[in-house]
């Protein structure tokens, strides 16, 4: 018999599909992280940062999870602490979705929104998990910004996997780039099977990736991607281009991805596809494979609401 002991050893082994309506040649792919039982790709940094966690002795049975996020990872730790017995505490950007703090809450998540400011401010949502983690008891931050177990989880599953269903053919990898694990823990393996493979990031218009930091920072309405800061987690030097895209573009992707593709995905999502399908027009003789981080489910209310786009200036 085919019988999971819980519900995290069903993370992962995420499928490949071509996405032929939207680019005839067929060169590009995604991999489509939404199959993931919390829905996201955060769930496999998740498991991994509380098992080292565990083995460190950083976590004992009965504490608590305290961590900074947009939703995704939240959702991951969430599921761990269902699992294995912890409280979990997500402090969260008030420009985060409705719909992905009320999912929070659905798995038990205590929700502290914040502000949506630079890393050092100190009503930031960074700031907060640093503070709750401080205040309680038996609190650990796993840290998703500077926990190295990031990019670990990534090299072990999400690059052998593109590898594996690829036979090896993957020419380009292409990624939202956010604490940067997904792309420089994948990269990192499929660069050792294959040295000339090129590392593609998608960065939003306004962040640190592309601007620099002393560029033109600012806010932008895509969720849970980008940085105005260097996490530890990114390895600059492994990726080999950026390419920017900006909200309207991202909002743009998202619809024509449901309607065309039948694949429902959110603001991040779009803005990798987007880059991605500019690197799949330039040579239609590689294949391109890029992450698909989300469901849209989660942005009901924003990317695929008529009325928010129209009210923030969005005409997709």
């Amino acid at each position: 018999m085919t019988i999971h002991d819980s519900i995290l050893e069903t993370i992962g082994n995420t499928p490949l599909v071509r996405l032929s309506r939207l680019h005839a040649p067929g060169n590009l792919v995604a991999k489509l992280e939404s199959t993931n039982p919390g829905g996201s790709v955060k769930e496999r940094i998740a498991v991994a940062m509380i098992d080292q966690a565990e083995a460190d002795g950083l976590l004992k049975p009965g504490g608590t999870i305290v961590e900074p996020t947009s939703g995704n990872t939240g959702v991951g730790l969430a599921l761990v602490g269902a699992v294995r017995g912890y409280r979990v505490i997500c402090t969260v950007p008030d420009k985060v979705s409705k719909e992905k703090q009320d999912l929070l809450r659905a798995y038990g998540v205590e929700v502290v929104e914040t502000p949506t400011t630079g890393p050092d401010h100190p009503d930031s949502y960074y700031a907060a998990a640093s503070r709750l983690a401080e205040e309680i008891d038996g609190a650990f931050q796993p840290n998703q910004y500077f926990n190295m177990s990031n990019p670990k989880a990534h090299f072990q599953s999400t690059g052998p996997e593109i590898w594996q269903q690829t036979d090896g053919a993957v020419d380009v990898y292409v990624a939202g780039v956010g604490t940067g694990g997904t792309i420089s823990g994948a990269a990192r393996y499929l660069k050792m099977q294959r040295p000339d493979i090129e590392i593609v990031g998608a960065d939003p218009e306004g962040s640190i990736y592309t601007q620099g930091p002393h560029g033109d920072l600012h806010q932008y309405f895509v969720e849970g991607v980008g940085e105005d800061f260097y996490p530890e987690t990114v390895d600059l030097d492994i990726i080999d281009r950026f390419i920017e895209v900006n909200d309207h573009e991202s909002f743009a992707m998202c619809r024509r991805l449901a309607r065309e593709e039948g694949v429902l995905t959110g603001g991040s999502g779009g803005m990798a596809v987007q880059a991605a399908l500019q690197v799949a027009a330039e040579e239609t003789d590689k294949l391109v494979v890029v992450l698909v981080p989300d469901s849209g489910r989660g942005y009901l209310s924003k990317v695929f609401n008529d009325e928010w786009l129209e009210e923030h200036g969005f005409d997709v």
